[in-house]
């Protein structure tokens, strides 16, 4: 269950003798100085935010955190620097939709998708609202600025914050968060269906679901700790991988359960949604994000209650998708943070960045897990979240908004490569590209079973000879959605803005904020 920001765990939080690290470098100060990894945008947005979804034009979509229908759009200066991007306000969903702790995906062709919420319309009473777990979801178009309302799955009353991921085939996949059923969205047609599953060893609730290279999608379970496992689409079996040796998982904060509904009937944006009956949620407790990592293990975080120690587990994969994984014990937490409910990025360095309850950051570098800076939480009731950009930063929101950038850099077997790529574009005009490796190594963002926003899709920026400037092409109809795609041919589709800067041009394909190699293009 997502925790409002009004009942955020305030802790002690380790601080240099800089202070909080807002000025992105070594500051003047008495007795020693640190380097701090953050940068302060110079152009705050009006309000502050917390989940952010890095589009294919290369801007990122921020929802603000105290109003959830409201977004701000950030666009990066003409240097491709966010530090220095400029902010406009988005359209707000069709009235009666506002969903925070959703489950949301950038899809293949562009566009934002919503789904669920645990909350809605700014109610974040607990138990909850008759608003609350709503069923309700939409799709966000960023060129036409305009939201489109989804009808819910046949007979699913409640969705919530959901379990949920992009297949390889661009299809979208969540988990009942009071239940074991499953359901997929087929992106073109909007329109719902169910996904045969057998063998699940508990409810979805609470639980976060990482991709495998070969569409597999593993799982620590919540409801079952400390068991893991991992879904086959193909023979649609999930298929245990044991136990991990270590416990990833809180207690619940709620043993006697929270009601819920019931749901009234509603008609959103031309959609009717309700009735739904009154029930009680019986929450299992929390645990961390899990990413992919370029080696192929997955990195589990751990959740713990106050003054226990949080652990993180490795998981490495079987053979085929047939075979039970194993799990491998991971470094530990500082005491008094955990990852329950937290976000987590993959840097392009490999390492994994952790923005925990507390304002503290970790970066695991593989072996080790290593606190690299720290942001006050303002008593406990700012969350940050971190998303990678393309530049090869995180964009940090949640109180003043800023960059990190993180030490280490990409191996360069880990960046794409461009195959068959034009030569000469015109402004205005859309271009198919290839190459392997487009959709990077990883999902590469994760918080769990909510507040996900997946980057595994390729970027296209084009960089002018003479002035330096940088534009992002936009890019859709990507043809895989999976990760660690290998020699595997991927491509998608790029639209040349209609500003940008004639002549002599180099272009580079971008996945996890891993660029490629630059080829030389003419822009006309």
């Amino acid at each position: 269950m997502r925790r409002t920001q009004g009942t955020l765990v305030s802790l002690a939080l380790i601080v240099s003798a800089c202070g909080s690290g807002g000025g992105g470098g070594v500051q003047n100060c008495a007795g020693t100085c640190v380097y701090s990894p953050f940068t302060a945008l110079a152009n705050q947005p009006a309000v502050a935010g917390e989940l952010s979804l890095l589009l294919t034009d290369g801007t990122v979509m921020m929802q603000s955190s105290s109003d959830a229908s409201v977004f701000y759009r950030l666009t990066p200066d003409s240097s491709g620097s966010y530090v220095n991007g400029t902010w406009s306000q988005l359209s707000r969903p069709p009235a009666g939709y506002a969903p925070y702790a959703s489950s949301e995906t950038v899809l293949a062709d562009g566009r934002v998708l919503f789904v669920g919420g645990e909350y809605n319309q700014n109610q974040y009473a607990l138990p909850f609202a008759p608003s609350g777990l709503t069923n309700m979801s939409a799709v966000y178009d960023p060129v036409a600025d305009r939201w489109t309302m989804i009808a819910p799955p046949p007979g699913v009353a409640y969705i919530g914050d959901v379990t949920s991921v992009v297949m390889p085939d661009g299809s979208f996949i969540f988990g009942d968060k009071l239940g074991r059923d499953m359901w997929r969205l087929d992106p073109s047609g909007l329109a719902w269906s169910a996904v045969p599953n057998t063998g699940k060893a508990d409810d979805f609730a609470e639980e976060g679901w990482t991709l495998l290279p070969d569409g597999t999608l593993f799982t620590i379970d919540v409801g079952n700790t400390p068991h893991a496992e991992h879904f086959d689409p193909l023979t649609a079996q999930w298929i245990s991988d044991g136990s991990a040796p270590v416990g990833l998982t809180s207690p619940t904060d709620h043993p006697g359960g929270l009601t819920y509904g019931p749901a009234p009937i509603q008609v959103v944006g031309g959609i009717t949604y309700g009735p739904g009956p009154a029930g009680t949620y019986h929450p299992p407790g929390e645990v961390g994000p899990a990413l992919l990592l370029p080696d192929g293990r997955v990195f589990a975080t751990g959740a713990a209650s106050s003054a226990h120690v949080s652990h993180t587990a490795l998981y490495t994969a079987g053979t085929t998708s047939a075979d039970p994984g194993t799990l491998a014990t991971g470094p530990d937490f500082g005491v008094g943070d955990d990852a329950g409910d937290a976000s987590a990025a993959l840097l392009p360095s490999g390492h994994v960045l952790i923005a925990t309850l507390s304002g503290r950051f970790y970066e695991f570098d593989g072996t080790r897990l290593t606190v690299t800076g720290a942001l006050s939480t303002n008593g406990g009731n700012i969350a940050y979240f971190v998303l990678p950009l393309p530049n090869g930063q995180a964009l940090v929101t949640g109180g003043a908004t800023r960059v990190y950038a993180g030490s280490g850099s990409a191996l360069p077997s880990w960046a794409p490569t461009i195959t068959i790529a034009p030569s000469t574009v015109t402004r205005g005009s859309t271009y198919a590209i290839s190459g392997t490796q487009f959709n990077g190594l990883s999902q590469a963002a994760a918080v769990g079973d909510e507040f996900n926003a997946a980057t595994n899709y390729p970027l296209v920026r084009i960089t002018n000879a003479a002035s330096g400037h940088v534009v992002y092409a936009r890019t859709h109809d990507h043809s895989s959605m999976g990760v660690a795609t290998g020699s595997s041919l991927v491509s998608t589709f790029f639209d040349v803005p209609a500003n940008t800067e004639s002549g002599a041009s180099s272009l580079v394909v971008v996945a996890n904020g891993i660029a490629s190699q630059a080829v030389n293009l003419t822009v006309n």
